[in-house]
């Protein structure tokens, strides 16, 4: 970089800094400079700044922008002051359920905050456990939505059609794998920011853990004392988790690399964030222009994960095992999800509508584009028909598909891997959207035991507990 164009670029990042801190109230820059402070004080002082690695997780909502505002703008202020100033990296963790309208949201927030053309900055987006540069416009993965599709098939089987542990966990429990591979990913990071709260933390370990053991994994008593062996451990349980839940049928993926040795400090401004109202002020609005999805993810709120797609299952719900009308299952989940809803400002048009047809056939549409999922599958989902050797399966056929009670035998057959005719086993494929292998392996599950979701998000978790401390020990 010549001379003339550094200094050009430097003007150009001092008239960011300019109007993203014009749109900060007297507290939020009072909390700038405390957090200039972690910073400089986590990297040991100025003359270190400049080697100073930074990683961010960066979700889909409005806190998460807001706390990368934070971050920018302390990377700029230094910048401003001192020769050199710290590295950041900015991580996504792409799922399923994510949609294009979250995509161009990151995309312009990235735009305003002069984030894409900085050499000092890093945009990496992780799926499939893949870490790639950040392309709001890069299609879906084939094989993650494919992995994800086929997660939450068995996951919603498994667990008796549990709405919250159908729509939550693949995002929850991928997160191990994630922060290992965006901490050690390209010589790695020395810190990681988060805007979590302790306790929404220590209810993310605690919901892992119970899923862990759920799945008969052992479970150390004590905590890890750097965060690099809390991720290895959070993948771990993974891991377990998901060898429970497909047994012989496991694929064990390329697993993160793992660098135990590295301190990565945790440097937490929950403080910083809860201060102030960021989700109506202006920062976030107008500067870094962010819309609501009204059909993207909450992982934060586990009951309403996603509303449009829970008012949909319950729906479904309602239809095929109490015998309800479609639209009596819709209104009394949106009855409850109504004020959350609104806080999130979703359009009242799209409340209304919810138990209409045209609501039904928006939900059905949504799912078929994201998940590869159809009504019948949903409601085979619902049911769960398979598990605890088809003890369900009379019930199934008798509500949904009475024209196939008179092969209930064969069916049973087939789930017991018997010879029998192949069209019957490629019915029992179509209508569940599960392969006859794993369809057997049901068959010869229990259900799972309940696993209480925690209130916090995937993309928001920074995993470092009171044994995990600024010192990344």
């Amino acid at each position: 970089m010549s001379a003339i164009h550094e200094q050009a670029m430097n003007y150009v990042y001092q008239q960011v800094l300019q109007r993203l801190v014009g749109h900060f109230s007297r507290t939020e820059r009072t909390s700038l400079q405390l957090l200039i402070q972690r910073i400089v004080v986590a990297a040991g002082g100025m003359e270190r700044i400049g080697e100073y690695k930074v990683l961010v997780a960066h979700g889909t909502g409005a806190g998460s922008s807001y706390a990368l505002a934070l971050l920018r703008a302390a990377q700029l202020t230094l910048a401003g002051r001192t020769p050199r100033t710290f590295q950041l990296r900015v991580a996504t963790l792409r799922h399923a359920g994510m949609t294009q309208t979250a995509l161009d949201t990151l995309h312009r927030g990235y735009s305003a905050l002069f984030l894409h053309d900085d050499p000092r900055v890093e945009l990496l987006m992780v799926e499939n456990q893949e870490v790639l540069p950040f392309n709001h416009l890069r299609p879906a993965s084939g094989v993650a939505r494919d992995t994800s599709r086929r997660n939450l098939l068995m996951v919603g089987h498994l667990t008796s059609g549990d709405l919250r542990q159908t729509l939550c966990n693949d995002g929850y429990l991928a997160l191990g794998d994630f922060y290992q591979r965006v901490s050690t990913w390209n010589g790695g990071v020395h810190a990681l920011v988060s805007g979590d709260s302790t306790r929404k933390q220590r209810a993310y370990l605690a919901w892992l853990k119970k899923a862990a053991l759920s799945a008969g994994v052992a479970v150390p008593a004590r905590q890890p004392l750097v965060l690099s062996g809390l991720f290895a451990r959070m993948d771990e349980w993974s891991n377990g988790y998901y060898c429970d839940l497909y047994g012989e049928h496991h694929e064990v993926a390329e697993m993160a690399e793992k660098d135990d040795h590295r301190h990565i400090a945790y440097i937490g401004i929950a403080d910083l964030v809860e201060a102030v109202e960021y989700s109506s002020g202006p920062l976030v609005r107008q500067f870094l222009a962010y819309q609501p999805d009204e059909f993207g993810f909450h992982h934060s709120h586990p009951a309403y994960v996603n509303p449009l797609l829970m008012a949909h299952l319950r729906g479904l719900q309602a239809e095929c095992l109490r015998e309800l009308d479609y639209a009596e299952g819709v209104a009394g989940f949106v009855q409850q999800a109504m004020p959350f809803m609104r806080r999130k400002q979703m359009p009242e048009q799209l409340i209304a509508q919810a138990a209409t047809q045209e609501g039904r056939a928006l939900a059905a549409g949504y799912t078929q584009e994201l998940f590869g999922l159809d009504e019948n599958q949903l409601n085979c989902l619902m049911f769960s028909p398979f598990i605890r050797h088809g003890e369900r399966l009379d019930s199934f056929l008798r509500q949904c598909h009475p024209g196939m009670l008179v092969a209930l035998p064969e069916l049973h057959k087939a789930l017991q891997g018997k010879p029998v005719a192949e069209m019957l086993g490629q019915w029992a494929t179509d209508i569940s959207g599960l392969p006859i292998d794993l369809l057997q392996h049901l068959y010869r599950k229990r259900p799972a035991t309940e696993v209480p979701c925690m209130a916090t998000a995937p993309q928001q978790v920074a995993p470092a507990i009171a044994t995990c401390q600024l010192s990344g020990r």
